[in-house]
């Protein structure tokens, strides 16, 4: 088995990727991935039009995740739309993260094919489906079908120039649940069995040896800086990032809190990746943060372009509790349904990145 990348290698990669700015991407009509990628909702139609505005703002890379529900029902249909999905972002000069497991169900419902549920009014993310689903992370004899998954979707395009990155669990240990009267809620623990999962993961993706660096993003690092006993000691994370190519994190935080999240993690001696920000009403903003990745060569992904289904305009349920006018302002996404600009000045500053570096 190919074993992690070595310094040199990741970072004559990140040299040749140039400065990556983008986002997470879920097309306005989809309330989750299983939405997205499934057969029967998968709209090619809206996501070339959404791509098309991501590329007029300048933006060259975005961050999606697959859904293990609908390769176990149609793996060769997901394919295909993988493969139609790819040729939408090389047509807008668009480099593709992908990943491929995801404990953020927030909904509370094991993931399921078919019509999904309707948006929670006013709820963030309310019918978030994981991928495989905690029915299956706290089952380890039903990880052979996970094993299946990460082999084939990887060795599939293992050398596909369109994905420049595997991501291979978005925030594993992940135990929050969203209740329909908008409190969020945690479900028994399942820390040991994702953990371990995780470490799976990397194992199965190294016997691949795609070209493409592999990473799981370290969740907690910039949520917990400022404590006095510091979480980013999580041992999920600090596998994460013992065991990734290039490093990953999340930073919902002001802009302080980036900046000791940032330090903290230049101690791996690798490319830096910030592969979730911007939370308006966590002081997470464009102004402040967006040219600390550009000085820092620091590849960006804020979550989410276009005001849609999943509702990520709406903070999440502990913000609204505190912030009785949180409907005066977004906290995630960039676009409006119709593609004009939530915050003009915001897309300003990205174009005035553009010209000056590209």
């Amino acid at each position: 088995m190919v074993g992690k990348w070595s310094c040199e290698k990741v970072w004559e990669w990140h040299e040749q990727q140039g400065w990556l700015r983008g986002f997470n991407y879920l097309p306005r009509t989809a309330v989750n991935w299983t939405e997205m990628w499934q057969q029967n909702t998968f709209d090619p139609a809206c996501i070339a039009q959404e791509l098309q505005w991501a590329k007029d703002v300048g933006y060259n890379t975005l961050r999606t995740n697959l859904p293990f529900i609908v390769w176990l029902h149609d793996r060769d249909g997901l394919i295909k739309r993988i493969e139609q999905f790819l040729a939408i972002c090389k047509q807008n000069d668009i480099k593709v993260m992908m990943t491929l497991m995801d404990d953020c169900g927030f909904s509370g419902d094991h993931p399921f094919i078919g019509q999904q549920k309707q948006p929670v009014p006013d709820l963030h993310n309310s019918q978030a489906a994981a991928s495989p689903g905690r029915n299956i992370v706290m089952q380890p004899n039903l990880w052979w079908q996970v094993e299946g998954y990460v082999k084939d979707i990887i060795s599939y395009f293992s050398h596909d120039k369109r994905i420049i990155i595997w991501d291979l669990y978005n925030e594993p240990t992940n135990r929050m649940i969203f209740t329909l009267n908008g409190e969020a809620a945690f479900d028994p623990s399942m820390d040991e069995y994702s953990h371990n999962l995780m470490e799976k993961a990397f194992s199965w993706a190294r016997e691949i040896n795609p070209i493409q660096p592999l990473t799981v993003g370290a969740w907690h690092v910039a949520n917990i800086i400022e404590l006095t006993t510091p979480l980013y000691k999580h041992p999920t994370d600090q596998r994460a990032l013992e065991l990734s190519d290039i490093i990953s994190f999340h930073a919902y935080v002001p802009k302080n809190l980036l900046i000791e999240a940032i330090t903290y993690l230049k101690n791996f001696k690798r490319p830096i990746f910030c592969t979730e920000w911007l939370a308006r009403h966590a002081e997470s903003h464009m102004h402040e943060q967006l040219p600390v990745f550009q000085e820092e060569r620091i590849g960006c992904y804020q979550w989410g372009l276009v005001k849609g289904r999943t509702q990520t305009h709406v903070p999440w349920p502990e913000i609204k509790r505190i912030d009785k006018d949180y409907q005066s302002r977004w906290f995630h996404d960039l676009l409006n349904e119709d593609g004009s600009v939530y915050d003009p000045s915001e897309t300003d500053l990205i174009k005035s990145f553009i010209m000056q570096n590209d």
